[in-house]
Formats: structure tokens, C-alpha cells, sequence
């Protein structure tokens, strides 16, 4: 890549920086071990934070989805689908680019030198397919048909294969708390040889978990295309020199489909445009 293309992420990764540090200011928690529980753990966040972080201050909307869906306490249940799809309608997948912490963990690993880094392969698009499989399994069907005699569902992605749980919950208060270090069985072995290959997948290839794994990407990418906010191609000042298509770590060519369900928004296209004829803001008809 020439030095006209390159590309500066700071900026982007400031804001991550800071919202990350926002949703998880119950610092003490790092101290102590101990979970926030205030009325601000009522409020979901709009990216991917898990509520056991000690820091968190916010609930993670996923979590909360599988915690309601199939409880008769429908009120909590409208209230959570009504956040995921207003900041859906607003921003479509911009919250992954900007508002998730585990994005942000994941773009910092990602950064690590490595002699072959894999763009793309065979089976990849075909892989992309499977967070919506995981949303519709573990975040939707298992927690709305299989619950207790109170109406509650397991979390089960959370459960079973959440690795920034894993990460910003499962290993801190593990570590801060000695009575749950005597209880680590097989789940907690499992969680945790998926957070390892995350990390080394994330070094290898950008946001694996996004691309493959994350629902809350899934469900927010089916806004995309309709959100206010959006990408726009101005197709006469293009040039169709295709920096944009190349400097796009998602793989997506912003000419043909600018507002791609793959596309996060981080805004790498729009700095590499010579001509800047990729705008974004308020949809255009």
C-alpha cells in the first residue's frame, strides 16, 4: 500500500478507547470482584459488553435478549428487542466499528505483526453465514422454548460460546475470587479454548468473531441497508480506482454495495477515496 493510502485508525480507536472505558467505569470492580449491580445495569449498551465484567456499568443486549425472551415479564422483553432496533434503525452496524469493546480488543490483536495475514479464503462468505445460525439457535429458539418453571431461559450463547464473556467476565472474577476458582469445570476449560482461538484467529485474520460468531453484528446488520445512518457513492465523482475495495479489512467493495451487511463503518473506504466520493450521514433516497 503506497503512503497515499495509508491508512490512520487512532482517531476511531480513541472513541472505542473511551466508550470502552465509559461502560466499564465501576473500577473498583477490578479490585474487588465484585459485579455492579446499580439501577445503570438496567440500561443496555449498544455493543457487545458483557454484564459479569466487573466493570461493566450497563447490560449487554444479547444477554438481556436470551435473559426475557421467553419470561412473562413482556414489558423488560419489548424494552430490550425496541433498544436492539432502534440503534439498529439508527446506525445499522456502525455500533461495531465505534461501540464495541470486544471490536476494538479485537482490532488492537489484529495489529500484531505476523508474516501471512489471511484477507480472505474459500468457504469464507459461506462462514459469514454462521452468526445469523447462532442468533436464531442460541440467542432466539433455545432460550424461548427451554426454559425453567418461571418462564426464564439460559443464556446459552453467553454460556456456551460468548468469548468476550469469557474474557471481560469469566477470567476476572475467576481470578478475584477464590471460591469460583474451586468450582472451574469443563464449561469453564471449553469458554476458555474458545477465547484462545479467537485471539490467535484475530491476529491472523481482522475481527474473526465479527465476521463469523457475533449476533449482535447479525441482527444489527440487517439494518445496513434501510439505517438513517448510511454510506453513499457518489457514482459520478467515482473513479473506480478501487482503493476503497482494497483498504476494506470487512471485504467489501463500497461501489458495489456501500452499505454491505459485512460493512462496519469504521470509515477506512472514505479515507482512501481519492476523489471523496463516499459520503456518509443521513440516508439519501
Amino acid at each position: 500500500m503506497d503512503k497515499k493510502t495509508t491508512i490512520k485508525n487512532w482517531p476511531r480507536h480513541t472513541i472505542q478507547a473511551v466508550w470502552a472505558a465509559a461502560t466499564n467505569s465501576h473500577f473498583s470492580g477490578f479490585v474487588t470482584g465484585k459485579i455492579y449491580t446499580g439501577k445503570l445495569k438496567n440500561v443496555c449498551v449498544p455493543g457487545l459488553n458483557c454484564y459479569s465484567c466487573p466493570g461493566a456499568v450497563g447490560a449487554c443486549p444479547i444477554g438481556s435478549l436470551q435473559a426475557v425472551i421467553g419470561s412473562w415479564n413482556f414489558k423488560f422483553a419489548y424494552y430490550v428487542v425496541g433498544f436492539l432496533i432502534f440503534v439498529g434503525a439508527l446506525l445499522g452496524r456502525l455500533v461495531c466499528g465505534f461501540l464495541c469493546p470486544f471490536g476494538l480488543i479485537q482490532d488492537l490483536l489484529n495489529k500484531i505483526p505476523f508474516p501471512k495475514k489471511i484477507r480472505t479464503f474459500r468457504g469464507d462468505k459461506l462462514l459469514r453465514k454462521l452468526k445469523y445460525v447462532i442468533f436464531l439457535i442460541f440467542v432466539i429458539l433455545l432460550p424461548l422454548f427451554l426454559t425453567d418453571i418461571m418462564g426464564q431461559g439460559a443464556p446459552y450463547f453467553c454460556k456456551l460460546i460468548c468469548p468476550a464473556g469469557t474474557l471481560e467476565g469469566g477470567l476476572p472474577l475467576v481470578l478475584l475470587n477464590k471460591a469460583m476458582r474451586g468450582a472451574i469445570g469443563w464449561l469453564y476449560i471449553w469458554k476458555n479454548a474458545i477465547l484462545i482461538a479467537t485471539i490467535v484467529l484475530s491476529i491472523l485474520i481482522y475481527r474473526p468473531f465479527c465476521r463469523y460468531i457475533c449476533p449482535l453484528g447479525a441482527f444489527y446488520s440487517i439494518f445496513n441497508k434501510v439505517s438513517v445512518y448510511r454510506y453513499h457513492v457518489d457514482k459520478e465523482s467515482c473513479v473506480h480506482c478501487g482503493k476503497c475495495a482494497k483498504v476494506c479489512q470487512m471485504e467489501v467493495n463500497p461501489v458495489e454495495d456501500a452499505n454491505s451487511l459485512e460493512c462496519i463503518r469504521c470509515g477506512r473506504c472514505r479515507q482512501a477515496c481519492p476523489v471523496q466520493a463516499i459520503k456518509c450521514g443521513l440516508r439519501k433516497q
